[in-house]
């Protein structure tokens, strides 16, 4: 399987090295000279200068005869232009974008890339949960959709403990996402009750995030 990598940046080069030790055949587009021969000096020659972005570059590299076109540079709107030219102009049977902003991948999707790969999404469903130092654990801020994602252990003597999470005050654009009991992951409705030791993943506005913290933390 031919595949073309746009972005020679740590996602592309470690996404190439594996594809590389499963047998495929491999060509990385990069802008940055110093990239460039970083990675054919240790992958061998298999990265070429260029902007994925221009149709010429794409020919150059054989575009029309790749089986999957990968456009993960830390742009998302080069992704897009990139995964679209790959399809309309050279019919690349499969096309798959890196989206930084979860906001895009709905776009990305109606304009018909293949698949798309959030790792804010990724991170979001493989929060691993571990006993915090603090109560409230910032996991990650979502810079671009202004969200933030925390987490939070219902303390023994909670005041929220067998409260149905519709009863509860949560300030606005915030909603409980993910609830860990007793190692066991719970997709909580609004009939849902928290417990003692139950790890709470909430998602909230920067903004609003002081008044998620004063509901959970009462």
């Amino acid at each position: 399987m031919y595949v073309i990598v746009a972005g020679g940046g740590k996602v592309g080069y470690y996404l190439a090295k594996d594809l590389i030790n499963e047998g495929h055949e491999i060509l990385i587009i990069e802008r940055d000279r110093r990239k460039v021969e970083r990675i054919n000096d240790e992958l061998g020659t298999v990265a070429i200068r260029g902007d994925a972005c221009e149709a010429a570059t794409l020919a150059e590299a054989g575009t029309s005869r790749a089986d999957v076109v990968v456009a993960v540079t830390g742009d998302d709107e080069d992704n897009l232009v990139v995964c679209q030219l790959a399809k309309i102009k050279f019919s690349v049977p499969r096309t798959v974008a890196r989206i930084n902003n979860p906001k895009n991948e709905h776009i990305f999707k109606l304009l018909g890339i293949d698949a798309t790969v959030s790792s804010t999404n990724i991170i979001m469903s493989q929060i691993e949960h571990e006993i915090p130092y603090h109560a409230l654990v910032h996991l990650l801020r979502l810079r671009h959709a202004d969200l933030e994602v925390v987490e939070v252990t219902i303390a023994q003597d909670s005041t929220i403990i067998n409260k149905p999470l519709r009863d509860l005050q949560l300030p606005p654009d915030s909603i409980i996402s993910l609830v860990v009991r007793d190692g066991q992951v719970v997709i909580p409705t609004g009939q849902t009750s928290l417990a003692s030791g139950d790890e709470v993943v909430a998602v909230t506005t920067v903004q609003y995030e002081s008044a998620l913290r004063k509901v959970l933390l009462q």
